[in-house]
């Protein structure tokens, strides 16, 4: 009996996670003979197949770029819409890249419907990709989104109280150049924007980011979209992530709006893999009815204000979207909280599942322990013998199975010291913690707590077995979908996260397994830990990369006091040694400007970066004090593309870089000022479009600037002056 009881309960588990994995309520394509004022994913693909033509890289600024331009704009035209192409100098950065990124970009502004005098919706993709791949879907997904959605329009002849736009920017890889130069412009002031990205080509696509006060806007979300995919808690872990997009500017700026992305197969991520071919229709569709349906709200809305209250929220696998103001969180929690007190002190002694209260206290945190643990055991030994630093990225299905059995044997180790008063305290107190500090996740705890706790108070005398399995599957059901869905994000190289989310799931059932015992307890325990130490040998043994998930590989041409190297991101190999031709260093480098990696040297560079004047010290605005600085780079014209980043910290240590970007035109040259909030101090940068004018002296600028001579020329350089290709 006891056997059966924990091996239905396992089952019960894994058939929720892969209802949570592959169940998604999810849209299916339409195809190329759906309605015209429909969505369809299969015209959306086939027009960004003829914008995206041989399906290149087309990196900001390159002669791909422009075809691609071209290409859409001829698109456009063909949907008879009016487009008109902003080229500017653009710079942008933020504080915690140590550096301002500086471009010419070209975006793509369209005129989609007409509407009042109100400030327009705006659709916003971005058009260029990086360099090392051809972006089909990062982000051809948003260009088609946006090309599918305009046709839509126009089929339908929609009219609402505001107007649609559509932006389709530049330079988004190289630092979300074109959205700046956009908000510099100000010729346009959005009443919403909707951000249409991808990171990877497969999955559903997410809502993982709006604008604050951000309550209208998931309420309007829920009430036009059929198909969900989205979490407050999403908004809470990109605020810690190294990742930008367009929408970010605009948030900044004072505008609000929703972040939409397609999230999954992150293997085809910034690599050659990103192809037509490969991307997920079934996502695409998703986002179009996102976009299509949410524009045409918004659209509608007249004046209606878009800032409210935060909200917290998840959906339920894609068809329900429960929520609430985040105000409401904390009380609620308290009130769970103290019911599950109130419950416990209620409840009869006989009916007590334990007779150990401080063990059943602890059993949550020991659980979580133990599996955090076993899931840096278990990783670790993959690793070892694959020899790879993440030995699940081309074949996550052992290492996947191998965690899953160690949390759960770890679980069953716990399973005698569980109550379930116990185990509702710690989710009830856990959620009025996250209701306080992290709102996003505070529904992860909460949601479950307002089922279980007057369940626990209505069967204080009895009955608690139904009550604890019902509240138990909705645990289940909310964990292990943030179970399933954060794989795909991250991989389980941060298995981490893999095994706190399965722990988490597991503490409210625990409760029906603590009377188990014997030898059915000790039978499944070594099933559990062995079944989970074969399959980490197994991920170990198997091949960490295969042609559909290649290993990533980034090599950056850096020039540093005036010698020249190439740097790669990933610890060398004989492959990659061969790749830059010339021995690897096996120690790290690292700076402050965000480049890291392992060096190979290489021969002095022609491109040379000439130092005009000496630093100049002025009165500007006051008692501020102003540094200006202008360099020439020679030999520029023999690279595909030009850009500049500007390491802001080896200029002024600390020194937050500010929002405001002003860009001064001049006759030879495009000079961007680059505002520094701290005391207001300015760097100068002038980019040229030829070699001719400053005559070069040679004298250093500063001592905070790394400016070295090249030995074959004697010009000084900057580290960070080289080609983007």
């Amino acid at each position: 009996m006891g056997l059966l009881r924990i091996w239905s309960l396992a089952a019960l588990c894994i058939g929720l996670w892969l209802l949570a994995a592959y169940g998604l309520h999810r849209p299916a394509p339409l195809g190329p003979g759906g309605p015209a004022s429909a969505f369809s994913a299969v015209r959306a693909s086939a027009a960004l197949g003829k914008v995206l033509g041989p399906e290149k890289p087309h990196p900001a600024g390159s002669a791909e770029n422009e075809a691609v331009r071209l290409r859409l704009l001829e698109a456009l035209a063909g949907l008879g819409v009016d487009a008109r192409t902003q080229t500017a100098m653009s710079c942008f950065g933020e504080a915690r890249w140590h550096a301002v990124v500086c471009g010419t970009v070209s975006n793509v502004f369209v005129q989609v419907t007409p509407g009042g005098d109100g400030d327009p919706v705006l659709l916003m993709a971005h058009l260029d990709s990086v360099a090392a791949g051809p972006g089909a879907c990062d982000d051809g997904c948003g260009m088609a989104t946006l090309l599918e959605t305009i046709r839509a329009l126009k089929a339908a002849d929609f009219k609402g109280a505001r107007p649609i736009a559509a932006l389709f920017t530049d330079g988004e890889e190289d630092g979300l150049l074109g959205a700046q130069a956009f908000l510099r412009d100000g010729a346009v002031h959005p009443y919403a924007v909707i951000n249409v990205e991808a990171r990877g080509d497969q999955g559903p696509s997410y809502l993982f980011q709006t604008g604050k006060g951000n309550a209208p806007l998931i309420d309007l979300y829920a009430d036009s979209v059929t198909h969900f995919m989205t979490s407050s808690l999403y908004g809470e872990i990109y605020k810690y992530m190294p990742n930008d997009t367009d929408l970010t500017p605009f948030l900044k700026a004072g505008y609000t709006g929703y972040n939409f992305a397609l999230i999954g197969n992150i293997a085809a991520y910034h690599t050659p893999l990103d192809v037509r071919g490969s991307i997920d229709l079934s996502g695409l569709q998703q986002h179009g009815e996102a976009a299509l349906n949410l524009s045409r709200a918004l659209a509608n809305r007249g004046d209606a204000a878009l800032v409210g209250r935060e909200a917290v929220y998840l959906d339920i696998l894609g068809r329900w979207l429960p929520r609430m103001p985040a105000g409401w969180a904390w009380p609620l929690a308290l009130a769970c909280f103290a019911a599950v007190l109130l419950a416990g002190s209620l409840r009869r002694r006989n009916f007590r599942v334990t007779e150990r209260p401080v063990a059943a206290f602890l059993m949550p945190p020991l659980l979580l322990a133990g599996a955090v643990g076993a899931g840096f055991g278990l990783h670790g030994l993959a690793a070892w013998i694959s020899g790879t630093a993440d030995p699940s990225f081309a074949h996550p299905v052992w290492l996947r199975w191998s965690l899953a059995l160690a949390v759960w044997a770890m679980a069953l180790l716990a399973a005698p010291l569980a109550g379930a008063i116990s185990a509702w305290l710690w989710m009830t107190a856990l959620a009025v913690a996250t209701a306080f500090f992290a709102p996003g996740l505070s529904p992860y705890f909460l949601f479950p707590s307002l089922i279980a706790a007057p369940l626990l108070v209505m069967t204080v005398r009895g009955g608690r077995g139904p009550a604890l399995l019902l509240s138990g599957v909705a645990a289940l059901v909310i964990w292990l979908q943030l179970n399933a869905g954060t794989e795909p994000l991250m991989g389980l190289k941060v298995h981490a996260i893999f095994t706190v989310t399965a722990a988490f799931a597991l503490v409210p059932v625990l409760p029906l397994l603590a009377p188990v015992r014997g030898p059915a307890w000790v039978i499944s325990i070594a099933l559990s830990a062995t079944a989970a130490l074969g399959l980490a040998v197994t991920a170990g043994l198997a091949a960490p990369y295969d042609t559909a998930a290649p290993q990533r590989m980034n090599i950056t041409y850096l020039e540093n006091r005036g010698k020249a190297a190439w740097l790669t991101d990933a610890p060398p190999t004989a492959e990659m040694r061969a790749a830059v031709g010339a021995v690897l260093a096996r120690r790290a480098w690292d700076r402050d400007a965000g480049l890291g990696g392992y060096l190979a040297p290489r021969a002095c560079p022609t491109l040379q970066c000439r130092v005009c004047p000496d630093p100049l010290y002025r009165r500007s605005g006051g008692a501020a004090l102003r540094r200006q600085r202008q360099g020439r780079w020679h030999g520029a014209e023999r690279a595909r593309a030009r850009r500049a980043v500007i390491p802001v910290g080896q200029w002024r240590d600390g020194a937050r870089i500010g929002r405001r970007h002003a860009v001064v035109p001049h006759t030879d040259c495009a000079t961007a000022q680059v505002t520094l909030e701290r005391q207001l101090q300015g760097v100068w940068l002038r980019l040229p479009r030829r070699s001719a004018g400053c005559r070069p002296r040679r004298r250093r600028w500063s001592r905070r600037g790394p400016i070295g001579r090249c030995r074959q020329g004697g010009a000084m350089r900057r580290w960070w002056a080289a080609p983007s290709d």
